[in-house]
């Protein structure tokens, strides 16, 4: 039959295409450590999300219902996202992280109707649903390697799509309607819903072939959350696309990635600048550089380990820029300065550096980044906020929030977020570097560095304040750790205090929630130490 009516930047319609032409090829691999993996075909992905469609429709869901995506990284994650883009209903994708109020929040904000998750968040739902009047169905799978017992009183995912059920046809082919709503990471203030249509899927697609430039052996691996843009741009769309085979763990985990790698032969992997300071904080292993992985496609790589990171593990790394409401630079692998994100792609989006009047800076100052499309209309549509995505692309340029600068060559780098600038008597701290010496201590897990207004109570200034974890058998020595950084730093740059937390919280994009940490400093609790107690 033929599908020249069909149009493959619609997942719907690209899941129809490649089931028929290659069925049984292997697109997916959930792996599940000591409880073995899913392997997932193009006729699998096709059968279960038209199911998933199926069920939708039974519940009376169609264009431009929504319904929310409450798991870690599981086969039925992709079935629904995809299955939803047959009927036109819009996935609403929550960082699994998600608790209480801000929960509520997203399903609420969306007016999801249904709600699907894994047996162990069932009860975080229950616990909101009264708060969550629009909510009328909650959908359970029951993953035995998570170990909880099916919850009685909910529709059976499972069941749900391994029965069969009338095939639905594909009833969008408009590639402006929406496919999902991502929510920002909400690491300033309450998180936004970007409306995604199904058209960035093909910006995706170009991506892929003019950026990461994957070849036809490349494995691809990810341990991102599918609820966030990043591994949908980096590794599901592009897998799905190109017909490669791609390896998903259920979560990230630093300790296991490259013992995962090596299993799968995963020749590329994505991260998160966070994730990457947490990996070389590992302790070294004789078998770091033994490994298949050729390329790691980072977005924020903290510039104090870049070179340290690549020559540790035998690995390059091309860096890149992007933002769920748009955006995008890149920096090809032995192109351009280190700590660089990149540049533009030419002939399709301009960038520049502004001040607060939206007039371009010059080369080395910093201000606030600034996007254009050159073709088509530069937008960003948040979830029933017409007046703040206005003013997010006020005169026709994409507010980013970032500082950054460019060097005399037109290479971009990043230098803070706006309103997390740390000045301290009249310097700029870096505070990768900060957390690079911290991060080497052999009992450090993770860190983050962040400030708080001085104590000097001079305007603009902060006190640092490094947040940290220890790793499981270990335990924080504060006076070794300011020994660390009385050795390893000039004076300006070494922390006014130590914050001993069990965990460093994280958006969904792993990014330190430094928010969070400052509520909870209190400078006479147990867990802090300040430096003028140990100085000799």
């Amino acid at each position: 039959m033929s599908k020249a009516h069909l149009d493959p930047v619609i997942p719907g319609h690209l899941l129809e295409i490649k089931a028929e032409d290659n069925p049984d090829q292997e697109i997916f691999i959930f792996e599940k450590g000591e409880h073995g993996e899913d392997v997932l075909t193009y006729a699998d992905l096709y059968e279960k999300s038209n199911r998933f469609a199926a069920y939708l429709k039974s519940l009376g869901l169609g264009k431009g219902d929504t319904f929310g995506l409450f798991l870690r990284n599981h086969p039925e994650f992709v079935y629904a996202l995809l299955g939803g883009t047959y009927i036109g209903a819009i996935a609403v994708p929550i960082d699994p992280r998600s608790r209480g109020d801000k929960l509520a929040h997203f399903l609420n904000d969306s007016r999801a109707k249904v709600a699907v998750t894994t047996g162990d968040f069932l009860p975080l739902l229950e616990e909101i649903h009264p708060q969550v009047p629009e909510l009328k169905q909650i959908a359970v799978t029951w993953r035995p390697e998570i170990g909880v017992a099916p919850f009685g009183g909910y529709p059976a995912l499972d069941e749900i799509l391994a029965k069969p059920a009338p095939t639905v046809v594909n009833e969008i082919f408009d590639v402006k309607q929406p496919l999902e709503i991502i929510y920002t990471s909400g690491t300033t203030g309450t998180p936004k819903g970007v409306v995604i249509k199904m058209n960035r899927t093909g910006a995706i697609l170009i991506m892929t072939r003019v950026v990461w430039k994957y070849k036809p052996a490349d494995v691809l691996y990810s341990g991102l959350s599918l609820t966030h843009g990043n591994a949908q741009a980096v590794t599901l769309f592009p897998a799905l696309a190109l017909g490669l085979q791609a390896v998903i763990s259920p979560r990230f985990t630093k300790s296991r990635i490259w013992d995962i790698c090596r299993k799968y032969g995963c020749t590329t992997y994505s991260l998160l600048g966070g994730m990457m300071a947490g990996i070389y904080n590992e302790p070294p292993r004789d078998n770091d550089g033994d490994n298949p992985v050729k390329m790691v496609i980072s977005a924020g790589t903290p510039r104090a380990i870049w070179e340290d990171f690549e020559k540790r593990f035998h690995t390059k790394i091309l860096e890149w820029y992007g933002a769920v409401e748009g955006g995008f630079a890149y920096k090809p692998i032995d192109q351009g300065p280190i700590g660089s994100f990149g540049k533009t792609l030419p002939g399709v989006m301009e960038l520049k550096v502004a001040d607060e009047n939206d007039r371009e800076l010059g080369p080395q100052q910093v201000g606030e980044l600034l996007v254009r499309m050159i073709k088509g209309k530069t937008e960003v549509n948040y979830l029933g906020r017409p007046e703040e995505s206005a003013a997010k692309t006020r005169g026709g340029w994409l507010r980013t929030g970032d500082m950054v600068h460019k060097d005399e060559k037109g290479w971009f780098f990043f230098d803070y977020r706006q309103g997390t600038a740390l000045r301290r008597a009249g310097d700029f701290i870096q505070p990768d570097l900060v957390e690079k010496v911290i991060g080497e201590h052999p009992d450090v897990s993770e860190v983050c560095v962040y400030g708080i207004p001085a104590a000097s109570g001079a305007p603009g200034e902060s006190d640092l304040v490094a947040a940290l974890t220890p790793f499981k058998d270990r335990t924080i020595d504060p006076a070794s750790i300011f020994a660390t950084c009385f050795q390893g730093l000039e004076a300006n740059a070494v922390p006014s205090y130590l914050q001993v937390v069990a965990d460093i919280p994280k958006t969904i994009s792993e990014k330190a929630m430094d928010r969070l940490l400052r509520e909870a400093f209190d400078p006479q609790a147990a867990n802090i130490y300040r430096v003028e107690d140990f100085r000799k």
